[in-house]
């Protein structure tokens, strides 16, 4: 059996991953920062009759959660196929009134970078330096990073594209360098059998959008293509199924 680590997999397109996973076949570590809260999913998802899942406390932003999380699937596993990097934050903020505080280049400030960077970019890179040696035991080891369509620095200097006005510079850049990021961990596997991508799932109705998007459902498909894809399968690439839902769904950097 085949298994799967989900960071922040407690709600959203995260929970809906492991559901689908599970579904396949799979035995989910379903990661979550909160405890209790994962302990809830779990309990979902067996309510369901899915029962082949356990909650993994992990704190993308603490390395004492990250490495309790590895020492625990380490010791009942040995192994892991699959890491599935969805723990993620915008750091938007709002002002007294409920209105959002925009994330400009000019007046945000450096510790709104620093609190995003640190679970958007610092967190992917602290769990996979902490499960890579387990992923090395898997004989197809899958690593996929969620990023977003507006970590392109192409799209997000083209004008005819989608949600070139949404501009959001502290998400938007913490997404860009993800993508650089796998650019560099997938140029630096590409001699093994790991497939190593950049998925963005699309503006989904999620707590992240305040439940404004698509389906979660088909957010979460988009997702887990990536962790199933063959030995011919594509890595160090990018995709985005909503900005480009026609032939591979790739998308340019």
């Amino acid at each position: 059996m085949k298994t799967v680590l989900i960071t922040g997999a407690n709600k959203g397109i995260g929970f809906e991953s492991a559901r689908q996973l599970l579904h396949k076949g799979f035995y989910v570590f379903l990661g979550s920062r909160n405890l209790s809260n994962g302990l809830k999913a779990v309990e979902d998802l067996k309510s369901a009759g899915l029962t082949n899942v356990e909650a993994i406390q992990i704190d993308v932003t603490n390395e004492d959660s990250i490495d309790a999380a590895r020492m625990k699937i380490e010791k009942k596993v040995g192994t892991l196929d699959v890491l599935i990097n969805n723990a993620g934050i915008s750091g938007i903020d709002f002002d007294s009134e409920g209105h959002m505080i925009p994330q400009t280049a000019v007046d945000t400030e450096i510790a709104v970078y620093q609190k995003v960077y640190d679970t958007n970019v610092y967190g992917p890179g602290r769990v996979i330096k902490a499960f890579i040696d387990l992923l090395k035991q898997s004989p197809e080891p899958r690593i996929v990073n969620l990023s977003s369509s507006q970590g392109s620095l192409t799209l997000h200097s083209d004008p005819s594209y989608l949600y070139y006005d949404v501009k959001g510079v502290v998400y938007l850049s913490s997404k860009a360098a993800l993508n650089m990021y796998t650019v560099n961990l997938a140029y630096e596997l590409r001699d093994t059998n790991f497939k190593v991508n950049a998925v963005s799932p699309g503006f989904t109705a999620t707590d992240f959008t305040g439940k404004n998007g698509g389906s979660v459902e088909v957010a979460a498909g988009r997702i887990i293509k990536y962790a199933l894809i063959g030995q011919d399968g594509p890595t160090g690439k990018f995709f985005c199924e909503e900005t480009n839902p026609t032939g591979t769904g790739e998308i340019p950097w």
